[in-house]
This record gives structure tokens, C-alpha cells and sequence, in this order.
């Protein structure tokens, strides 16, 4: 049968002879209180900060088929608390704390045992629900009711809801004018100027939720499950727990950046060795495909060539960059756009992919495998396993995947088919010691803690939108960081030097990809891209340009510097959409990246975050502030200590980037 949000909001929580008593728990702080409350039937929930609302009473619950209510359902109540530190093989930070105190309300009665675990922290809420229908087979879910009712007017920053792609420009408005959005869904409130993003944690066997405006309520914005081909939501075992519905709170717009959520969400890591996980620069024939200076597929232009991996295998070897990506190294690229059929371990006849690998591995280079699927699921998993098998055999730790294309079926991206797809892909990669980069995505949801191979995502619109569209704004970059970066790493592949393709633009046979490229342009300074491999955080961070455009380039020399395995971050200043600094440490040695929007700006940076009685040399590549000519470059030098304050000096779109490293 199926149960109205009436008659069985939260799967039918009827709480019936349970307590009067309001369940309360607050952050280890006490700012944050979250309480669940009863009405008319109903679980509801509300939050206030600080003594004041925040998220008024809104629903909890699902609307689910085949579960019979019972009237008799029992309530009890346990609570917990949690202060610990772990660490992880690589991230933003390595070590993280986890400090929360947890509130679970469960209901129970001869059919069904349904909890609503909480946790609050410092700077986050989250819960979750947690069923057992007893006796049955499966659980079917139509909808989801949770609310979000927004005590008072905010301004958000989002881009729409879309089951299939991520790859939309942001959107700046009052939450009241949100029609639907995908998360993480970042704003601040009018009043009380409180910082937040809704969003959700550990991902795994679920569609994604986005949120929809609720018709029925103002400023209230509800979740919305990409559904089945059928219309059905999920179907999930009669024991399930699903994703944590998260909302990150700052006081400040950095704060939600340098929170760790979405990871102390997660379970801890399931392999047992880690070894072969390890972040790493790299370089690819990439860029030119979507310039229209190459092509994927076999001919002329054909850019995956044997002779061009040897350059790119030479360059990387030549700059102290670990790893090399080629697409459109196997056979299939004729067939994109059409039957999407793509072979997985036969390479394109110009490219001899076993002398490729054994002249890598001799250099001590990491070659990547690229599998591009067109969205083509069924044929990909088929192929997992020996496809898999074949890059170890060949020395290959790392596989960045690609899904163009519709699914097959009918099927959505991000609906529980394809959350299950994705999953899949990282748990047989691990078998292999392969680690992931996966481009047309599922969300980032903190997966990485518990499946660390899980490297890096796009999801959002990346590098390649400049080369045939009218490309990513800096106002775009200064809102990433506050927005699709909270979810996690993003393989944006920053870098590009040649800002203005002039190279591109030189050669007469230069292909109009995807679109009219002739008056593309990169949108920032050549100091601002070079920020940028701070500031968009990947632990899998490319040299994006064509290698011809870094030989004699000075300003490549921070790429050759950066150490893309950190081990501390923070979010140093920043508002969103204006402009954001980052400082991140690998080792002894520290990386700033700072970046404008489209107003020229002036930042004072105290180095406080620099070791003490320490002398660094302080390399400080800047905008030309003087002339506003974006492709020029100066580069400075000098030494500082953590007693110092930079004053960084940026054009409009523009940016800096420094180098700290211990003077010897």
C-alpha cells in the first residue's frame, strides 16, 4: 500500500504512546541545538544557532509502498557523544578531528524499526534515517519529505537541479526565488549573517537528493530523489541506512571550506594497504582535443600518437611531474555520439601502448588509462575486470573515467542506478590498485575516507568550457571554492598558460569542436591559472596546457615546485564570489593561491601560518597591476618569516601564487 506524507511522514513514524518530551541535542559548543518534535502525527525537526531560529519545524520522513503502519509503535531515545582523532593517506588535511554529540530516536513496533540518527558538531548537522522492515524483502521509496523551512531570508549561490550533468553556471539568489538546485547548496542568511550548505554524506546505494521548492511553504525548500525509468525512487534492502542530509555552518564564508564533514561522515577506510595510493602532478594529451588542434580518433590530428607520448613521457620526466593521461588511446573514439561502443584494452593502431608503458616505467613516469564509456554502463562493467587487470599487468595506478552520453535505458546519471555504477567502478578499481578520476560524476559525498582510491571528480564546469563556449568567468572560480569544492576534490585541470590560444589560432586546420571556438579565451590572468592549482583542490592536480606552451615559461616553475600531496589546508580569506586565499603545506615547503573576481583587489596576508624561527624564500608570481595586461607575468622574490604580512595585489580576474620553502 502506499502511505501519504499525512498518514506516515518518515516512513510511517507513528508515535503513538511515546514521551511528550521535545529530544534535544546540541553541538559540543552549545551554539547549535537541533530538536525533533511530534505533531499531529508527524516527526518533524528545527534548528537554532545561538539561540535563535534557524531552520524552522520541517518534515523528516519518505513516502514508501509495501509497509503497513502499526499504531503501537514504541519511542526510545539514546545519545551519544565522540571525540577523536584519525588520519587519512592524503587529503586537504591529514589529520582530521571528529567531535560530535549524537541523538538517535527509534521507533519500533512488530513490522518496523525505523531510527533518525543525529549528530551535531561544532560546525555541522547531519542525520540520517535507519529502517528495518522486518519480514520483508525489499523497501520501495517513492519520495523523500525532508524539509529545510529557512527561518529568515537568505542569499544562496547553486546551480539547478539536473539529474544527468553538474556542469552549470552558478546562480546568486534569495533562497525564496530557488526554484530547484543540486548541492551543495551554499548561502547566507540575511539577518544573522549565518553561513550554510546543505548538502549530503556517504553516497553509496541511493539516488542523489537535490532540493525543490515546497509549494506549500515559503523559504522552505524540500528534497527531491533522482528517480527510476518507472518513476520509483529506490528500492533498498528491508535494512538499509541511507545518506546523511548535512548543513554546514560558518560564521564566517571560509569556514565552511575548512570544515571536515563530509569525511568525519563517512566510514573509516576498508583497504587494507594504501600504499600504492598516491597523489601526483600530471600532464596529458588533452587540451588540444578540445582546442580543435587534435582529435581522439585515428588520423592526421590524431593526438594520442605513440610519438607524442614519448614527448609528454620526456616533458614529465624533464619537471618533476609523476604522471601522464592520453586520450584517445584505444579503439572506439569513431563510434562517440553514435553506438557508444568503446574497447577498453585494445589501443588505436598509432599507439603501442606496451613500448609507451615500459618507456614510462623506465623514465619512472605513471601512466594513466583513460576509459571514455559514452555512457554505454552495460558494456563497461562487462569490460571492468580485464580491463582492470590488463593496466595493472601493464604498471597503471590510475584510470580516469568519462561518461558523455546518455544511459543506456533510460537511466539517469545520478539516480540509484548510476550511484550503484559509480561505486562499483571504485570498489573492482581497488581490487586492481587502481585509483579513480571520474569525469560526468556522481557528487562528491566523502566516499574518499572510506575508498581513498576514489581520487578526484569533475562535476562542475571544468577547463574545457573556455575552449568552446563562452567559457568560466573569475566570478565562477570565486564561487567553486564555496560551493561545488565543500563536496570535494575537483579535477578542474587548471594551468593554461596560453590564455589566448595564440598557437590555437595559428594553425589553419584547427577544427571547430562542439561548437564555434574562434573567439574562446581563457578568462583570467596567467597569474590567477596558476593560483589556481592551489586553490581548486585535487590531490591528482594537471599541467592542463599543451607542453609547447611551458617550455621557456618562468612562470611554470611553480608547477615544477608544488607538491600536489599536502598535508594541511586553510581557507585564509575569502567572500563568496569576490574573492578567496588558500595556503596549503606539503612537507616543510607552503603553496598560496589567491583569486579575484572581476574587480581588481588588494589582500594583506599575515604569514602566521609559516613554522616559526624559520627563514623562507618567498617565490610571488603576480599579476602585471600596472599595465592590466593579463598574459604578463612578474615574478619576485624574497625572504619572510611567519612574522610577516603580504600584501597581494591582484587585476581584475586576476590572482597570485606563492611558494614558501625553507631557506637552507
Amino acid at each position: 500500500m502506499k502511505i501519504t506524507a499525512a498518514a506516515a511522514a518518515a516512513l510511517v513514524l507513528i508515535t503513538t504512546g511515546c514521551s511528550q518530551k521535545t529530544p534535544v541535542v546540541k553541538s559540543p559548543d552549545g551554539r547549535i541545538e537541533f530538536n525533533l518534535s511530534r505533531t499531529d502525527s508527524a516527526l518533524t525537526y528545527s534548528v537554532k544557532i545561538d539561540g535563535k531560529d534557524f531552520i524552522l519545524p520541517s518534515l523528516l520522513g519518505f513516502d514508501a509502498e509495501g509497509l503497513t503502519p502499526a499504531p503501537d509503535a514504541e519511542m526510545t531515545l539514546a545519545f551519544d557523544r565522540a571525540d577523536t582523532v584519525w588520519h587519512q593517506p592524503w587529503g586537504e588535511n591529514k589529520e582530521i578531528r571528529d567531535h560530535y554529540n549524537e541523538m538517535a530516536m527509534t521507533l519500533a513496533d512488530s513490522v518496523l524499526t525505523m531510527t533518525v540518527r543525529v549528530r551535531v558538531f561544532d560546525d555541522v548537522y547531519a542525520f540520517r534515517y535507519e529502517w528495518d522492515a522486518a519480514g520483508r524483502d525489499s523497501v520501495t521509496v517513492m519520495d523523500e519529505l525532508t524539509q529545510f523551512a529557512f527561518a529568515e531570508p537568505a542569499t544562496s549561490w547553486s546551480i539547478p537541479a539536473n539529474f544527468d550533468s553538474y556542469e552549470m553556471e552558478y546562480r546568486e539568489l534569495p533562497v525564496d526565488s530557488v526554484i530547484n538546485a543540486n548541492t551543495p547548496f551554499t548561502f547566507v542568511t540575511d539577518s544573522t549573517k549565518v553561513f550554510g550548505s546543505i548538502h549530503e554524506a556517504a553516497l553509496y546505494d541511493f539516488p542523489e537528493m537535490t532540493l525543490l521548492a515546497d509549494s506549500a511553504a515559503s523559504r522552505t525548500m524540500r528534497a527531491n530523489l533522482a528517480p527510476m525509468p518507472d518513476g520509483v525512487k529506490a528500492v533498498t534492502p528491508a535494512k538499509f541506512v541511507t545518506p546523511w542530509r548535512t548543513m554546514q555552518i560558518g560564521h564566517k564564508a571560509t569556514d565552511l571550506i575548512n570544515s571536515a564533514m563530509i569525511l568525519n561522515l563517512n566510514e573509516p577506510c576498508k583497504l587494507a594497504d594504501v600504499s600504492w595510493i598516491k597523489p601526483q602532478k600530471y600532464v596529458g594529451i588533452w587540451w588540444g582535443m578540445h582546442l580543435g588542434t587534435q582529435v581522439w580518433t585515428v588520423g592526421p590530428r590524431h593526438g594520442a600518437t605513440t610519438e607524442n607520448a614519448i614527448k609528454y613521457i620526456d616533458f614529465a620526466a624533464a619537471n618533476d611531474i609523476q604522471g601522464v593521461l592520453f586520450e584517445g588511446w584505444n579503439e572506439g573514439w569513431e563510434n562517440w555520439g553514435g553506438n557508444q561502443h568503446f574497447d577498453y584494452i585494445k589501443a588505436a593502431s598509432d599507439f603501442d601502448i606496451d613500448s609507451v608503458a615500459s618507456y614510462a616505467k623506465a623514465k619512472g613516469i605513471e601512466l594513466w588509462a583513460h576509459n571514455e564509456t559514452g555512457g554505454n554502463i552495460p558494456e563497461y562493467e562487462a569490460a571492468l575486470d580485464s580491463a582492470f587487470a590488463y593496466y595493472q599487468s601493464l604498471g597503471i595506478h590510475t584510470v580516469k573515467t568519462g561518461y558523455a552520453g546518455g544511459f543506456k535505458g533510460g537511466y539517469y546519471h545520478h539516480s540509484q542506478y548510476g550511484v550503484r555504477h559509480y561505486q562499483k567502478v571504485v570498489e573492482t578499481a581497488a581490487r586492481y590498485q587502481l585509483m579513480i578520476d571520474a569525469h560526468e560524476p556522481i557528487k562528491e559525498t566523502g566516499i574518499r575516507r572510506t575508498w581513498p582510491n576514489m581520487m578526484t571528480r569533475e562535476g562542475a564546469r571544468g577547463m574545457e568550457w573556455n575552449a568552446w563556449s563562452a567559457g568560466n568567468s573569475a566570478d565562477y572560480l570565486c564561487i567553486l571554492p564555496f560551493a561545488r569544492l565543500l563536496s570535494g576534490p575537483m579535477d578542474y585541470t587548471p594551468g593554461i598558460f596560453d590564455i589566448n590560444y595564440k598557437r590555437a589560432k595559428a594553425d589553419p586546420g584547427r577544427i571547430e569542436w562542439n561548437g564555434p571556438n574562434g573567439e574562446c579565451c581563457i578568462k583570467t590572468t596567467i597569474a590567477r591559472q596558476i593560483a589556481n592549482w592551489v586553490i581548486i583542490y585535487s590531490p591528482l592536480q594537471m599541467a592542463a596546457d599543451q607542453i609547447e606552451n611551458y617550455e621557456g615559461q618562468p612562470g611554470f616553475q611553480f608547477f615544477r615546485d608544488f607538491n600536489a600531496d599536502c598535508d594541511w589546508s586553510e581557507a585564509l580569506q575569502g567572500e563568496i564570489g569576490k574573492y578567496i586565499a588558500v595556503v596549503r603545506r606539503a612537507g616543510d615547503r607552503y603553496f598560496l593561491g589567491a583569486g579575484t573576481n572581476s574587480e581588481a583587489r588588494t589582500l594583506e596576508v599575515p604569514l602566521t601560518f609559516l613554522d616559526k624561527d624559520t627563514v623562507y624564500t618567498a617565490a610571488i608570481y603576480a599579476d602585471d597591476v600596472k599595465t592590466n595586461n593579463p598574459e604578463n607575468l612578474i615574478i619576485t622574490t624574497r625572504e619572510v618569516t611567519s612574522a610577516d604580512t603580504l600584501t597581494i595585489d591582484m587585476a581584475a580576474t586576476g590572482g597570485q601564487a606563492v611558494t614558501f620553502i625553507p631557506k637552507e
